[in-house]
């Protein structure tokens, strides 16, 4: 039987190679298969727990589905939407946020990592982000959601959440408890600049990242400066534990080309960096060249991309009213 598959990406804007190879890649090999039913979700709700620029949101939505479509997620096949256009996303996350309890909130790793020093400045939309998150998975009866390392925590709540609500209620099975899928092979892709942080939109040197909007020439020369150290290829896949350049230069390499890091560091042992450096470069522009080319076209054609997001709106909203309706009903309402 078929997986059923909820994932979301935030419009954050600038999508990058992690972004690209932790989740978006995945998404595509999701969608191509027959047998999978997916629900891709640009989730804005999500993005305004941090202050937005509204003209850049807007735009930003765009970017993403524009990303989704260029990378070879097919929208006839999979329900492509904007969360903040389906209403029971917000009333779904409060009815949840009563069933939630505060002691699991208050281990989430995540929320501490981003707040920072000062939680007290923190909206309580950061600190309450994964109840909804669980209410995005729990609507669609989602039986699988991808998730990388730093969603894992989220994804054990939204179960919780789940198991207690059916029981609290007394009706087996009815919030459908997810699995997660984690991407075999993968490796975190960290900043081109320094192996020790991940790759991200908000540092400020633009060399330390790969858009997905960067033509040949900025990704050749991305590359050429990308950060290593003085001794040639690792010989070995124990090395990387100490070098953590090589070890990240190379997991993008296994990424892009389908290969294990072990057979990654076996064919280019010993050799120069600059060597590994060219066959690295001329990966990327294979896959990045022709996204970044077709998100640029879909850009120039607004009501295409807007026409994509209202058609999956309407998809999403049929199955996610109903979802609330019986929700609702159960509890009382």
């Amino acid at each position: 039987m078929g997986k059923k598959i909820f994932s979301g990406v935030q419009p954050t804007g600038n999508l990058h190679l992690g972004n690209y190879l932790g989740a978006i890649k995945n998404f595509v090999d999701l969608n191509n298969d027959k047998d999978n039913n997916c629900i891709f979700c640009v989730v804005d709700l999500h993005a305004i727990t941090v202050k937005q620029d509204p003209k850049e949101l807007k735009n930003n939505i765009r970017e993403t589905v524009a990303t989704f479509i260029a990378s070879g997620i097919d929208s006839n096949k999979s329900i492509i939407f904007n969360q903040s256009s389906v209403a029971a996303h917000a009333e779904g996350a409060w009815i949840l946020s009563c069933v939630a309890r505060m002691g699991w909130l208050n281990r989430m790793t995540q929320f501490k990592e981003k707040a920072g020093k000062d939680k007290e400045k923190a909206s309580i939309g950061l600190y309450s982000y994964p109840v909804l998150m669980a209410a995005d998975i729990l609507l669609y009866d989602a039986t699988h959601v991808p998730v990388g390392d730093d969603q894992k925590q989220h994804l054990e709540l939204c179960r919780d959440i789940a198991q207690k609500f059916n029981n609290d209620f007394d009706v087996e099975n009815f919030l459908q408890v997810p699995e997660p899928l984690i991407q075999k092979e993968f490796s975190r892709i960290m900043s081109l600049k320094d192996g020790s942080k991940k790759m991200s939109k908000s540092e400020l040197s633009d060399l330390s990242r790969i858009n997905l909007t960067d033509n040949k020439d900025e990704i050749i020369n991305k590359i050429k400066k990308a950060k290593t150290d003085p001794l040639p290829m690792p010989q070995d896949i124990k090395e990387l534990d100490e070098r953590l350049e090589a070890r990240n230069l190379l997991g993008i390499y296994s990424s892009l080309t389908n290969s294990t890091l072990e057979n990654s560091v076996k064919n280019f042992a010993g050799k120069n960096f600059s060597e590994f450096k060219e066959q690295l470069a001329e990966e990327l522009v294979k896959k990045i060249e022709p996204i970044s080319k077709e998100i640029k076209k879909l850009l120039g054609d607004k009501s295409f991309l807007d026409e994509i997001l209202l058609d999956g709106v309407e998809k999403a909203n049929l199955i996610a009213s109903k979802k609330i309706e019986r929700i609702k009903e159960i509890i009382g309402f």
